[in-house]
């Protein structure tokens, strides 16, 4: 028990004891003239723009920027560029990524550097990147769960309003099927743990949580079964699918008008039109269906931070332009008409409601204040610090429930023991929801 406490106090509370004025020099920033010097990781696009204009407002710090590409990969890299020390003094973090970061050292507690602009968040956006009362990066854009759907389609089969509730989701995918066979509600796949770990969250079921350097995890509690049953119940009456989205076959029926919503995020627009432009203007954006038709909270999918990351010479000049990028007005514009994000800050939110909608839905002009209401609603997911077993093991027994047509639920079950096993293997202190 001593050395699982030890442990554990080691790799999630102490941590947060990583302050700036402990830090250690890397080669990442320096300084030239009396101009720091600072370097940059970003995937997202426009960063070079938003670098530029930092430049040109900060005479005395100079940003270099880098893409090292996103996702899983960038995670990886920014580990390893760490422990060799050679790491940016900047750099993106995927929210989901950004837990078992933490716990590995990468980003700095900067819980004092920006304390002052945590007003300009949202509670639920800002517990993204806070854990345990310690704060690790400013958020940067967030994923709002929505509705997308093709309301023309909708219309054509005497369905002219949104569903409120997921029963109404159900309810219209069977209406619809009922007049044609050819018709697919959705693609719900097998490989996406994050999104049932949102969904799971509108339910009432936190997968993970942390109090005191103390882990609970409960991603087999009784929300998830519900959502697990729902959703298996919809695939055995053919309403949905569960194939892999944003493929060549996915795509066409997009295109073709046979994929008639995707249960996502506001930033879904965006995809749909780099795969189907051709379909804009009939679609549009609407609040997620409900659990509890009187419940409008929901919960993220998606979403970036930007970190300052251990041992930057350069902490105070970098907390700086993290801000600068994120929180002020300038920045957020930015994120909303550069990097083509939805912004975390509640300024951006506020500009992009005086923004033309997205081009895949022109026609719907309240856009982005419907985004914006969804997002007063948000309430935070807590990504654990082994989602990569959460990912893979779920994704592993949810394939295997589909080819075997047992049970979804029981995924959660093998990925609780999965999750909770490795929790303790590495020594964190674990409690069962």
């Amino acid at each position: 028990m001593r050395k699982t406490k030890k442990l554990a106090t080691a790799a999630v509370v102490a941590v947060a004891a990583i302050t700036m004025a402990g830090c250690t020099a890397s080669d990442g920033g320096g300084d030239d003239g009396g101009v720091v010097t600072l370097q940059f990781w970003s995937w997202a696009p426009g960063s070079d723009e938003m670098v530029e204009a930092f430049n040109a407002s900060h005479p005395n710090i100079k940003v270099v920027h880098t893409d090292a590409g996103g996702g899983e990969q960038s995670s990886a890299k920014l580990l390893t560029a760490v422990r060799a020390n050679n790491a940016p003094d900047i750099a993106a973090i995927e929210n989901t990524a950004l837990p078992r970061l933490i716990v590995a050292g990468v980003p700095m507690d900067i819980t004092d550097e920006v304390a002052d602009v945590k007003d300009k968040f949202a509670p639920g956006t800002w517990e993204q990147t806070t854990f345990d009362g310690h704060t690790y990066g400013v958020p940067q854009d967030i994923g709002p769960m929505a509705l997308l759907y093709r309301s023309d389609i909708f219309a054509q089969y005497g369905i002219t309003t949104p569903p409120v509730t997921w029963d109404d989701y159900k309810a219209d995918a069977a209406a619809i099927k009922a007049q044609n066979p050819d018709l697919v509600m959705a693609s719900i796949t097998t490989d996406g743990w994050g999104w049932f770990a949102a969904v799971a969250e509108q339910a009432g079921d936190h997968w993970w949580s942390v109090k005191d350097g103390k882990w609970t995890v409960d991603i087999d509690g009784a929300g998830s079964k519900k959502v697990m049953d729902f959703f298996q119940g919809m695939y055995d009456d053919g309403l949905i699918s569960t194939d892999p989205i944003l493929t060549p076959t996915y795509n066409q029926q997009l295109n073709e008008g046979t994929m008639l919503s995707w249960p996502s995020a506001v930033w879904a627009p965006g995809v749909i039109y780099g795969v189907a432009p051709e379909t804009a203007g009939k679609w549009e954006l609407s609040p997620l269906p409900r659990w509890d038709a009187d419940d409008a909270a929901v919960s993220f999918q998606g979403g970036s931070s930007v970190a300052v990351i251990s041992g930057s010479k350069h902490p105070k000049e970098a907390a700086e332009f993290v801000k600068w990028q994120n929180a002020s007005e300038e920045g957020a514009t930015m994120i909303l008409n550069v990097a083509n994000g939805y912004p975390a800050a509640l300024s951006g939110q506020e500009i992009a409601t005086e923004q033309k909608p997205p081009a895949l839905m022109p026609q719907q002009t309240d856009y982005y204040q419907v985004a914006a209401d969804i997002a007063a609603d948000t309430v935070p997911v807590t990504w654990g610090p082994n989602t990569d077993v959460a990912q893979s093991t779920l994704t592993d027994a949810l394939n295997a429930a589909v080819q075997n047509g047992t049970s979804w639920s029981d995924a959660l079950t093998t990925t609780q023991k999965a999750v909770v096993d490795d929790l303790k293997k590495k020594g964190y202190e674990v409690a069962e929801g």
